[in-house]
């Protein structure tokens, strides 16, 4: 059995009463780093809340205010964390240097996120669209729920939530629906050769001028299509309120046909192919 001399035992003693010593006293230093960094986020909290009531306040568009407040976020919390390294003796260089080399590292993995990153910005100064607005891009069509650091969330009329990067978004052919005030509706009504298609025309125009929704100015355009199979069309255009649109769609579908049972006025047979 191997046996430590009493002078070594008592040197090892003394390395472990030195390690000890220092940890000691480098945990004052730990404390503030540590009192440091949550003092920063809870400083970042502070900051994003109160940036949150002045940004509703202010006449910045609303899909910005999710944005700037994640950017914030993600600033602040590196600060905090740079402060609190500082505070434990680590280097600025030391610092700058590893986080210029993660953030090329972080580049380079995540490309990408970066594009989702530019195309926000992208989208916030060239403002296609707002909050609210109902719009369709990349084969989505929904309502405008925010916009963040790296997508935008649209919500569509079956209410599911759908998530689609900023990269694709800004660099994607963009339909909004209602960022114009009006938009006019266009519409086609089939009626048969037997009936009096300038009597189906004013049934229309009557129809029309009984629904609120329908603007009257600019006037309705009512006139002949032209011919479909056994029957002949009727072409609508009529200016809505943009939020009124698929409403009056709806409106005069129905009323429109209601009308026409009402006033024996037949759509066109189409015949039925024998096997």
């Amino acid at each position: 059995m191997l046996l430590l001399a009493p002078e070594n035992i008592v040197a090892d003693l003394s390395w472990w009463e030195k390690i000890w010593n220092k940890f000691v006293d480098f945990v004052p230093t730990i404390i503030t780093a540590v009192v440091v960094f949550v003092v920063g986020i809870i400083f970042t909290k502070i900051l994003v809340k109160i940036t949150g009531k002045a940004l509703s306040k202010s006449k910045l568009d609303i899909t910005a205010h999710a944005f700037l407040k994640s950017l914030i976020k993600i600033v602040f919390y590196t600060l905090a964390a740079v402060i609190a390294l500082s505070v434990l003796g680590v280097p600025m260089s030391s610092i700058v240097a590893v986080i210029g080399a993660a953030g090329l590292a972080v580049g380079l993995a995540l490309q990408n996120s970066l594009s989702n990153l530019a195309g926000g910005f992208i989208i916030l100064f060239s403002k296609p669209f707002s909050a609210g607005d109902f719009i369709e891009t990349n084969g989505v069509t929904g309502k405008v729920e925010s916009i963040n650091i790296l997508y935008t969330k649209l919500l569509t009329s079956d209410n599911k939530a759908v998530f689609i990067p900023n990269g694709q978004v800004s660099n994607a052919k963009i339909i909004n629906f209602t960022q114009e005030k009006l938009r006019k509706l266009e519409l086609s009504f089939s009626i048969s050769y037997d009936n009096d298609y300038e009597k189906a025309m004013s049934i229309i125009r009557e129809v029309i001028n009984k629904n609120n929704l329908a603007l009257k100015d600019p006037e309705p355009f009512i006139r002949m299509g032209g011919q479909v199979p056994n029957g002949i069309s009727i072409e609508v255009k009529v200016w809505v309120a943009s939020e009124n649109y698929f409403e009056l769609n709806f409106d005069l579908l129905e009323e429109v046909k209601k009308a026409f049972n009402e006033n024996g006025i037949k759509f066109p047979t189409i015949p039925v192919s024998g096997v």
